[in-house]
């Protein structure tokens, strides 16, 4: 297969191309030259938001079985690439996210929820949510229908993660000592390792699949227990999860997912759009979640392979508490390791 990442030096698109590199495809990465891919690539240079952006890959002469495209920014970069190279590829997989989907989809929702209004694939920058939605009107606009796949991830967790939603828990359980951990322990939890992401959009565009997919593990997958522990358990065993109830948390004044990565409270329109979707597509095209003791063990190697300190995007929020609010909340809570409020 010859394979074109747009991207292709962090996180998703470094974890695709390197399961590509391991399928022993044929693999060209455009990217801006920031990052250094890795070995084994073709690389392309460009920068998507400069005028004439495109022009190393408008001048390459290579075809290509498949394009893979992450980008989350303004959707006519998407719209200008994919028109680019819709007589020059079979395939546009354009990894999108579940945030697509009309506030606030119930649990269970499906790939037929309805989407986000206001969308455009001639938009410059606006919301997450519209702009990603932007990026699948574009590939769409441009490749059609049966020959774009539309991968609408969910939380996305494992090595290269630039986020820090996994790192900060892993560095936190690592420091030791009572660790505020957000009730109730046997929370459901979804989200995808990069690493399987990566396979199944590879299967996929092999198989020639189409259409949008929820890509996140299984409800039941993981909880916020399975999780902690395993952070606990490969970081030294030195952290005290001291479970505390939601409304505690909450009244503290801490907000769900960015001070406290990954949990929102039980019952939250935030829980259903976050942890509640519908993923039977893509587990019947073939999506296999590894266990989540693998995914937390192996971003920990990652990051102390770095030096401790994961990668951030400058457009996304710094996630965690400081000790001292952390301090306060477990001091007024009172919470008791290994106990469930």
């Amino acid at each position: 297969m010859r394979f074109l990442m747009l991207g292709g030096t962090e996180f998703v698109g470094r974890a695709v191309v390197e399961a590509a590199l391991g399928h022993g495809w044929d693999v060209t990465v455009f990217h801006r030259g920031r990052h250094d891919p890795p070995a084994g690539v073709r690389s392309l240079h460009g920068d998507r938001t400069a005028p004439e952006g495109l022009a190393a890959l408008a001048g390459d002469t290579d075809d290509w079985d498949v394009v893979v495209d992450t980008w989350s920014a303004a959707p006519r970069a998407v719209r200008d690439a994919a028109r680019l190279l819709r007589g020059r590829a079979r395939r546009y997989v354009y990894v999108s996210s579940s945030s697509v989907y009309a506030w606030a989809p119930p649990a269970g929702y499906t790939e037929d929820a309805p989407l986000v209004a206001g969308a455009s694939a001639d938009a410059g920058q606006t919301a997450y949510a519209r702009d990603k939605l932007g990026g699948e009107l574009a590939a769409v606009d441009a490749f059609g229908a049966r020959r774009s796949l539309l991968v609408r991830a969910g939380l996305i967790l494992g090595p290269y993660e630039n986020v820090g939603r996994l790192p900060w828990w892993l560095v936190r359980t690592a420091r030791g000592g009572a660790t505020l951990a957000p009730g109730p322990r046997d929370l459901p939890l979804q989200y995808v390792d990069v690493r399987d992401l990566a396979e199944w959009i590879l299967q996929a565009a092999e198989r020639e699949l189409s259409g949008p997919y929820n890509l996140i593990s299984p409800r039941g997958h993981a909880t916020t227990g399975s999780l902690l522990d395993a952070c606990v358990r490969v970081t030294g065993g030195t952290a005290e999860l001291r479970w505390t109830a939601p409304e505690v948390i909450l009244e503290a004044g801490i907000e769900p997912w960015t001070q406290l990565p990954v949990w929102v409270p039980p019952g939250s329109d935030l829980h259903d759009a976050l942890h509640g979707a519908d993923v039977s597509r893509a587990v019947a095209a073939g999506l296999r979640c590894r266990p989540v003791e693998e995914t937390v063990a192996d971003t920990w190697r990652w990051l102390r392979s770095i030096g401790g300190t994961a990668p951030h995007r400058p457009d996304r929020p710094t996630p965690g508490i400081d000790p001292e609010t952390e301090a306060e909340v477990l001091a007024a809570a009172g919470g008791v390791p290994g106990t469930t409020p």
